[in-house]
């Protein structure tokens, strides 16, 4: 199965080579400043392929959730936007015998995205979006897991959301944000932005005149964020890294934890 975490910090060289610039990142289709992340268009410029590429379509049946695995399996994702990665992992991760066991519940804080993913659902019988900012109130994830009898989801995506979070709430709230889904989560894929995307989304926004992210130039937490959040999900949260995938061609780590 998976090695434990001899391969973090490798990356893919081909990958590493081509990882974009901060000022690259900004002027890809000019996507604009979105003070929570709630690009309109997100993946015009962040395809799902980007990160479909690193992720093995067998992942679910390497984790031991397959046609034996007994109740449904439960995937989230945190930060969904307008649901098209969603679909896309889905359809990656899930062959058609095994739709009807395999359950995906994405959410956003962004209501006009939420609504947008909905629309768009090809895969309604499987695959659930609602609005939510897990920054408030986690409830419905728990009403969630209670309806489907189970205690935590089996796989949690939190893809490039982390930033945002930490930009708008702080140390506290990154901290509080990664607590949060290992306590619902058995396994977490965890793709946190570098400081440098940081550094570009302060940029995006005072390009626009407006005001810089309330906690910007007091964070503490800083350097590695990669890093940082495998220190605290090792060390307060019980879980522990046991794979990367590589890096995306912006330079971003996924990670794997499972809980102890």
């Amino acid at each position: 199965m998976f090695s434990a975490r001899k391969h973090f910090g490798d990356g893919h060289n081909t990958m590493a080579t081509c990882a974009l610039s901060s000022d690259a990142e900004d002027e890809i289709n000019d996507p604009g400043a979105a003070p929570y992340g709630n690009f309109i268009n997100y993946y015009t410029f962040n395809p799902p392929e980007n990160r479909l590429s690193l992720i093995p379509a067998t992942l679910l049946q390497d984790l031991g959730f397959s046609d034996g695995h007994d109740g449904a399996t439960l995937v989230l994702d945190v930060g969904c936007n307008s649901g098209e990665l969603s679909v896309a992992l889905y359809e990656h991760l899930v062959q058609e015998p095994e739709r009807r066991k395999v359950r995906l519940l994405g959410f956003d804080l962004d209501e006009t995205l939420i609504q947008r993913a909905q629309q768009s659902n090809p895969l309604r019988d499987s695959i659930t979006f609602i609005p939510l900012d897990i920054t408030k109130d986690s409830s419905q994830l728990q009403d969630y897991l209670h309806q489907h009898s189970c205690p935590h989801f089996h796989l949690c995506l939190c893809l490039a959301v982390t930033m945002w979070v930490h930009l708008n709430h702080g140390d506290s709230g990154l901290l509080q944000l990664l607590s949060r889904l290992a306590s619902v989560s058995q396994h977490l894929l965890l793709e946190a932005q570098p400081w440098k995307c940081y550094r570009s989304a302060a940029r995006r926004l005072r390009k626009l005149g407006r005001s810089d992210f309330d906690h910007f130039k007091t964070l503490k937490i800083r350097g590695d964020m990669a890093d940082h959040a495998r220190e605290h999900l090792e060390t307060r949260c019980g879980m522990e890294l046991i794979q990367s995938f590589g890096s995306t061609a912006w330079d971003r780590k996924l990670l794997l934890f499972r809980r102890r």
